[in-house]
């Protein structure tokens, strides 16, 4: 009697088949938000032509030449992508698979009071835009900014919009780095955060914005920009750069990412 396909697959398998799913998932994200997933699709085909070769087919000799490239090809990735990897590992630590049980039990005071930084910081951004004030604004999420913080000067002030409009005038020894917000204070200012090299940025676009993807694309928080040269708004999440987003698409834009956080 010929042996049903359901018979060789059991729960275990399942379970398998379930994890490495769920692990590509987040290699796929990882990647694609960091501008490398060109890279992570010729490093997958390249894996799956060697199990296909040397696993299914059984063919030794091309086999065992794919199977030393991917012992030396471990260490190398290792090296390339080294931050995407400390990324990947950050996120794994995070509080955000906790946090995504807690959304079942969440108020609406605490949904309230996890949107209270928008406003000040959606008004400070229009009248920065109006002014030509150029200003680079993060707000933490679920991976802490604490390296981030400590390259610039302590502030720790209840968030508002006047503070932050003082800290980015041209004149203010702050206004060329980031402000770091985190849980509704403003946590540091003059801040240096790592800058993208992604080649599909715009020429036109300049530091600010490159930094603001680099901050993107190596944590989960949400960059916003104030163009120094056009008064434009736009703002980075999750390797995303939105731009030319006027002050009211900028807070429908802001509530509906802490929500979905």
């Amino acid at each position: 009697m010929p042996t049903s396909l359901f018979s060789l697959f059991s729960f275990k398998d399942l379970v398998d088949i379930l994890l490495v799913a769920t692990l590509l998932f987040y290699l796929y994200r990882t990647m694609k938000d960091s501008g490398s997933l060109d890279i992570f699709v010729g490093v997958l085909a390249f894996v799956i032509a060697w199990v296909v070769m040397y696993k299914i087919m059984d063919m030794r000799l091309i086999g065992t030449i794919m199977d030393k490239f991917i012992d030396i090809g471990l260490f190398i990735l290792v090296i390339l992508f080294q931050d995407e990897i400390k990324r990947f590992l950050t996120e794994l630590g995070s509080r955000r698979g906790l946090k995504i049980f807690g959304k079942l039990f969440k108020s609406k005071t605490e949904i309230a009071d996890s949107k209270k930084w928008i406003m000040p910081v959606v008004y400070a951004c229009m009248n920065m835009a109006k002014t030509k004030t150029g200003a680079l604004i993060v707000v933490q999420q679920d991976i802490p900014l604490t390296d981030y913080e400590r390259t610039g000067d302590v502030i720790n002030a209840n968030i508002n919009s006047r503070l932050i409009e003082n800290i980015f005038f041209k004149n203010s020894p702050l206004h060329d780095g980031a402000l770091i917000v985190a849980g509704n204070q403003i946590k540091s200012a003059g801040c240096i955060l790592p800058v993208s090299h992604d080649t599909n940025i715009p020429r036109y676009l300049g530091l600010r914005h490159r930094s603001a993807k680099g901050i993107a694309q190596a944590t989960d928080a949400i960059a916003i920009v104030v163009s120094e040269e056009t008064g434009r708004i736009s703002y980075a999440h999750k390797g995303e750069l939105h731009l030319n987003l006027s002050s009211t698409d900028l807070e429908h834009a802001l509530s509906a990412l802490v929500e979905k956080e």
